[in-house]
């Protein structure tokens, strides 16, 4: 299904199926998605807005939901990413792009070739502008295919993770000679095909709930790791480096004493993403 097809759809629904929830009564979206700049609010609206993104693993009125077809093709596109890192390890997953999924896919049989339905469903979620379930963050990657120069990237020993040559490897470079083993790699580089399987999991994990999905994750190719940006934590801190606890460690409070912590995401952000004062914002490979 080409894109023209998918704004056919949009005009009697949404593209990808969504609904609105005004709990406890459903309402379809009827709207056509537009590209949108960042929301500018009234008081009353932007206290609200700061509630959601505070309380951004919770469900709230307004939030847009898949539909029942389209809950089932998260399901069963998840699932078959779950198989495909299985085969290729977890390593090389995080490189993995769209095409060489399918080429994948369709090579093993313990991973199975994606269907129509999944496939029309991966390119309308990515292509479907994010603003109309709340994220208004940019869009570095422009295409569904687009892959990560594997030339340009590097592995970080002992992390599992990669990082991409130049700025980014300089600076978590100079990060690691200041805080020695005390900070890690919590996350580097992630193609497309990993960020889908991110976001889908978030999303299965909130009921299908896209809203409460995007105030944790960027959406496929809204993502600044696949081009620059990295995570960090402080080591033996396990899960909480992915928490607000994090800015209670040695590691964020030398970053940013020392100034390294221009954060992509800051805190009550415009965005419609939860703070995250783990996240590195390099915002360039040169």
């Amino acid at each position: 299904m080409n894109r023209r097809n998918f704004l056919k759809v949009a005009t009697v629904g949404s593209a990808l199926g969504l609904v609105t929830v005004s709990r406890p009564a459903l309402a379809s979206v009827s709207t056509l998605p537009m590209p949108v700049a960042r929301p500018k609010f009234k008081d009353d609206d932007l206290a609200d807005y700061l509630r959601k993104v505070r309380q951004f693993d919770e469900d709230h009125e307004g939030d847009v939901y898949f539909d029942e077809y389209n809950w089932g093709l998260l399901k069963s596109s998840l699932e078959r990413f779950v198989r495909m890192q299985r085969v290729v390890g977890h390593g090389n997953f995080y490189l993995l792009d769209f095409d060489e999924a399918l080429r994948l896919a369709n090579t093993y049989p313990s991973v199975g070739a994606f269907t129509t339905p999944e496939l029309n469903f991966l390119e309308t979620l990515f292509y479907e502008q994010a603003a109309i379930y709340g994220f208004y963050g940019e869009k570095p990657l422009k295409n569904l295919t687009d892959r990560i120069p594997l030339r340009e990237v590097v592995k970080v020993p002992d992390s599992g993770n990669y990082l991409y040559r130049g700025k980014p490897m300089e600076t978590f470079e100079a990060i690691r000679k200041i805080l020695g083993p005390e900070v890690i790699l919590t996350s580097g580089v992630r193609s497309v095909i990993k960020q889908f399987y991110l976001f889908l999991n978030k999303a299965y994990e909130s009921g299908g709930n896209l809203s409460r999905a995007s105030r944790s994750l960027a959406p496929p190719g809204y993502s600044f790791h696949g081009i620059s940006d990295f995570d960090v934590g402080q080591a033996g801190y396990g899960h909480y480096n992915f928490t607000e606890r994090f800015i209670a460690t040695k590691v964020y409070r030398t970053l940013r004493e020392l100034g390294y912590l221009t954060l992509r995401y800051p805190r009550d952000n415009l965005l419609g993403v939860r703070f995250e004062p783990w996240h590195i914002k390099v915002g360039t490979r040169v």
